[in-house]
């Protein structure tokens, strides 16, 4: 199906936000909407319809939808009823698929120039078939925010088992460190010159996510070198810290190495720990997540937050009996049998929806 090809700017109007500084939110029933979501309530809206936000400074180019009336602050743009004649659910899918985020100009503060956004060039179908692409792609999202909410449900609940059965330690388990209950190693310092195009990967403060190793961004070793490294050489089951910068937006960046992530290597600023006999590898998973562990390790004034082989090793906890420790675990592993699948389908969907979002775009669908 062939459409006439316009520019962004021809078809809406990126409308500036409105400072309204925290003190003055009140917590009414309007959304008030900062660059990278809602970041708090008030009695009173600026847009005379829902609307699509859109990051300016900040979280640029990032798109947001409010179902309602709200308040965009200023580091956002806006584009409402009044400022385009598209459907603005379609629109709101179509901006998020623009590149928005890849148009930041060398500044001090990344932001979004309106200018340069009003250029970028899409293909625009009738208002009616606009109309029809956003409710199939409405639904496509739906499953999508469905099955990420499950997965959130789950993350707590693992969160909330492990409070559970150890929050209130009892006075008959003795009190070790993670030094006397674990290996703790950290990395080796591999030499940049000598990374390779591909072989071992390289696990590195960049690979640490919460809950998960990322290869996005991925060094080599050379698998003829790796004999003299060795020792480094992860195994499935491994506990990985980041120690440098471990607190992120999401959480805290601390892993467990799945099959997938292998062979890899561990470098320097990154710690393996090994639970030794007397405990179990997801109880210390577990003891290593929690609060009273990040507490512990809590950002001092320095300019680079980081934790160190020391802290890590000196942490005090009480360890749980065998017994107890065994039945966390069969709870932890059923747990985690369903975690897979969550996550599994919530892969599904996300493919899914951007298939169909691709396809409609092309006029395909």
């Amino acid at each position: 199906m062939k459409w006439p090809t316009v520019t962004l700017g021809e078809i809406c109007e990126f409308k500036y936000g409105k400072a309204l500084p925290a003190a003055i939110r009140d917590g009414g029933e309007y959304p008030v909407f900062g660059s990278n979501g809602i970041v708090g309530y008030h009695s009173s809206s600026i847009t005379n319809s829902p609307c699509i936000i859109i990051g300016r400074k900040g979280s640029f180019g990032e798109v947001h939808y409010s179902s309602t009336t709200c308040w965009p602050i200023d580091t956002t743009y806006y584009v409402d009823s009044d400022s385009t004649e598209a459907d603005l659910q379609w629109l709101r899918y179509r901006l998020s698929a623009l590149g928005l985020t890849e148009l930041n100009r060398a500044a001090a503060i990344p932001g979004l120039n309106r200018e340069d956004a009003y250029r970028l060039r899409l293909a625009l179908p009738p208002l009616d078939e606009q109309r029809r692409i956003a409710a199939i792609l409405d639904r496509a999202y739906e499953l999508f925010t469905k099955r990420r909410a499950v997965l959130r449900h789950l993350d707590d609940l693992s969160t909330s088992m492990f409070h559970h059965a150890f929050s209130t330690p009892s006075a008959d388990w003795p009190t070790t460190t993670v030094g006397d209950c674990a290996e703790v190693l950290t990395g080796y310092a591999f030499p940049s010159k000598q990374f390779a195009r591909s072989g071992i990967r390289l696990c590195r403060g960049a690979n640490v996510f919460p809950d998960r190793l990322d290869w996005q961004d991925v060094r080599y070793w050379p698998e003829e070198e790796v004999t003299t490294v060795d020792r480094y050489l992860l195994n499935s089951g491994d506990i990985i810290l980041a120690l440098d910068r471990p607190w992120i937006s999401t959480g805290f960046k601390l892993a467990r190495v799945q099959e997938a992530d292998l062979p890899s290597l561990l470098v320097q600023r990154v710690a393996r720990i090994r639970a030794k006999d007397n405990v179990s590898q997801e109880f210390l998973y577990g003891i290593l997540g929690s609060q009273s562990f990040r507490s512990h390790c809590s950002p001092t004034e320095t300019t680079i937050p980081h934790i160190s082989p020391i802290e890590l090793r000196e942490f005090v906890f009480r360890i749980p009996t065998v017994d107890v420790q065994r039945k966390y675990e069969a709870r932890i592993t059923h747990w985690s049998r369903h975690y897979k699948q969550a996550k599994k389908l919530l892969g599904v969907s996300n493919e899914l929806f951007a298939s169909l979002q691709s396809r409609a775009f092309r006029g395909e669908l």
